[in-house]
């Protein structure tokens, strides 16, 4: 095979197969329908009069004259921006250059519409953050909302963060038909080095610095407009957008305030404007996002250590798209798809550093070279994913795309597949009597993989660090074990102020480990946690029946998530504990989302509040243990 077209992976073939016959009767009919919703001119030609007159009135006159026409394409832009988020504050100004550049190209464009934004990082333990992975439908239904005047041809897509790209990327896929392309806004630069942040984290925790010294610490980490800069969900979704097709190549990681990123942002309209059918290389999105796309993401997600947050994000994306991805999947991929990367929490690099040492286009050109992506998809920048191996730069005023990295700038950063920091991927499936999770290994040291403790159970985080406070926790080895934190029982926090907590124990030479139905996402840290428990303990989960001294296991290295107590014995059990009741969602906003509480589904199909595609049920294997 030709070194752009190598062998493919049996592996990536395997469940590339079975994904798109699992997926058969529901991505034939997600198909169909967006087939019959595309146009062969404009889609505003549909409207009644007084419909477009209303779609237009606002516009200035050469706008109202390309509108009234029936020739050029009218581009939606959806927009996250918000001031206050500093990964979104950049969007701010991208409207009006993405409005010019798509008039310069032929087309028009229109603010079509908002979406929330919330940030994780503001809301970590605080009630607002039960409304966080709620917020990805509302972001969807906003997209959709956006979307639904029938007055567009394309569309141009602005989010960073969490919730944002996803939620984004949803309701894009209820428009499948619409050729739609995502803008990144970039990261800040780097600031305060992360092994010292995580460093005055863990000496506030232990009671040795105060709040000044943490404030000024967290202040010089998080500095500037731009991303921030450790590999959590927003950093993750920009890699994933780009090896899905829906980045322009290179584009992710490029700071906000600089030439290359406004000529980026520039070539975005031009490109959509493109793709569209007017424009002559009609590219639906709901086209490029198929079976080999999601695998890829998949892939990509694996090797770079990304956040897992995502194996609840590309579950629901991809039913968005009549695609049925399971965790299975994720797990037979994570097997042979090795560790690639070293950005923090999994090592101390920022973003910045993974971009200065190849970036997405040395990691797409490794991982195509080993066989572990498919090549032969579509792309908003064309066929085949090795346009994504190049790298974009500024020749004067003029925006080119050169050949790439062909090799890594900085080995303790970033690896080619034949030289792995590890054989298989950052994330891995847990299964047993308790019944499925996730754990991501990628920062955990390989002696603290495995722990074997009794439990001590919450149903809270706060119960937990008020115990740790009260130094009722040291000296002893145990699992934590935080119940009713799951999408039905509280919008399913993140949890990252147990991480400091918890490491301090495990430095102090504790076997520390977290047993959850919560979040954790891209931060994860240095103690082995096993999350996103599902059945989770508001819907009878085996966690709900779980006592203080249960010796619990957490086995990173087998795929064992177990308690030691007799089946029998564990089913006959009573739940203890409960889910938050009645007053104890009032405030917050928290008291609106009662309907998202009732109809959620579980993380292992998403956390969705949409129906989706169906999915196949299956049973918690059992885990023979001596």
């Amino acid at each position: 095979m030709s070194q752009r077209h190598p062998t493919l992976s049996p592996v990536i073939r395997e469940v590339t197969a079975r994904i798109v016959e699992r997926s058969a009767p529901t991505r034939t009919a997600y198909l169909d329908r967006i087939r019959q919703a595309a146009d062969r001119g404009p889609a505003r030609g549909r409207l009644a009069c007084a419909n477009l007159a209303h779609g237009f009135a606002a516009s200035d006159a050469p706008a109202k004259q390309a509108l009234r026409g029936r020739t050029k394409p009218n581009v939606a832009i959806v927009s996250a921006y918000n001031d206050m988020l500093s990964a979104h504050q950049p969007f701010e100004a991208f409207p009006a250059v993405l409005k010019k550049s798509v008039i310069r190209a032929g087309g028009i464009a229109q603010f079509a519409g908002g979406v929330p934004a919330m940030c994780d990082g503001i809301t970590q333990g605080r009630d607002g953050m039960q409304l966080s992975l709620y917020s990805r439908d509302v972001i969807a239904m906003s997209t959709a909302i956006a979307l639904s005047h029938d007055m567009f041809d394309g569309a141009l897509m602005l989010g960073v963060c969490d919730k944002i790209v996803p939620g984004l990327l949803i309701g894009a896929l209820s428009f499948g038909h619409l050729p739609t392309v995502f803008v990144p806004a970039g990261p800040m630069t780097s600031g305060l080095p992360n092994g010292e942040k995580a460093r005055i984290r863990q000496l506030y925790a232990e009671g040795k610095v105060g709040r000044a010294e943490l404030l000024e610490a967290e202040a010089a980490s998080y500095h500037s407009a731009g991303t921030c800069t450790f590999y959590g969900t927003a950093n993750s979704n920009q890699l994933i957008m780009e090896v899905l097709g829906l980045h322009l190549p290179g584009s992710s990681f490029v700071n906000p305030g600089t030439p290359l990123r406004e000529a980026l942002t520039k070539a975005a309209g031009e490109r959509v404007t493109a793709i569209t059918p007017q424009g002559g290389e009609p590219t639906p999105i709901g086209e490029i996002v198929d079976e080999k796309a999601i695998v890829n993401a998949c892939v990509a997600l694996l090797a770079s250590g990304g956040s897992t947050n995502h194996t609840m994000h590309l579950v629901a994306i991809a039913r968005a798209a009549g695609i049925v991805l399971t965790w299975d999947d994720l797990s037979d991929l994570s097997a042979v798809v090795p560790s690639l990367c070293r950005i923090y929490p999994n090592g101390q690099a920022d973003v910045n550093h993974f971009q200065a040492a190849g970036g997405i286009g040395f990691l797409v050109h490794t991982l195509l070279r080993a066989g572990l992506l498919h090549e032969d998809v579509r792309t908003i920048a064309g066929h085949g994913l090795w346009r994504y191996t190049t790298e974009p730069r500024l020749r004067g005023t003029e925006l080119t795309w050169e050949e790439g990295p062909k090799a890594s700038l900085d080995l303790d950063v970033l690896r080619p597949a034949d030289d792995p920091f590890a054989p298989d991927g950052g994330l891995r499936m847990l299964s047993g009597p308790l019944g499925r999770a996730v754990i991501k290994t990628s920062a955990v040291k390989p002696e603290h993989r495995s722990v074997t403790a009794p439990a001590v159970v919450f149903d809270h985080q706060d119960d937990f660090l008020a115990a740790f406070g009260d130094g009722a926790l040291d000296g002893r080895d145990f699992v934590a074990v935080i119940r009713y934190q799951g999408p039905a029982a509280n919008g399913m926090p993140e949890l990252h102020k147990l991480t400091p907590a918890l490491g301090v124990l495990q430095d102090r030479g504790q076997r520390v480990a977290l047993v959850t139905d919560g979040r954790m996402s891209g931060a994860s840290g240095k103690v082995p946690a096993a999350i996103h428990v599902t059945p989770e303990a508001a819907l009878g989960g085996a966690i709900a029946r779980i006592h203080d001294g249960d010796l619990v296991t957490v086995d990173a290295e087998t795929g064992l998530l177990d308690v030691h107590v007799e089946r029998a014995e564990l089913a006959a059990r009573e739940a203890t504990g409960g889910a938050p009741q009645g007053a104890d969602w009032a405030g917050t906003g928290r008291e609106l989302f009662a309907a998202f509480r009732a109809t959620v589904g579980t993380a292992d199909t998403g956390a969705s509040v949409f129906p989706g595609v169906a999915v196949p049920q299956q049973e918690v294997p059992l885990v023979q243990h001596a």
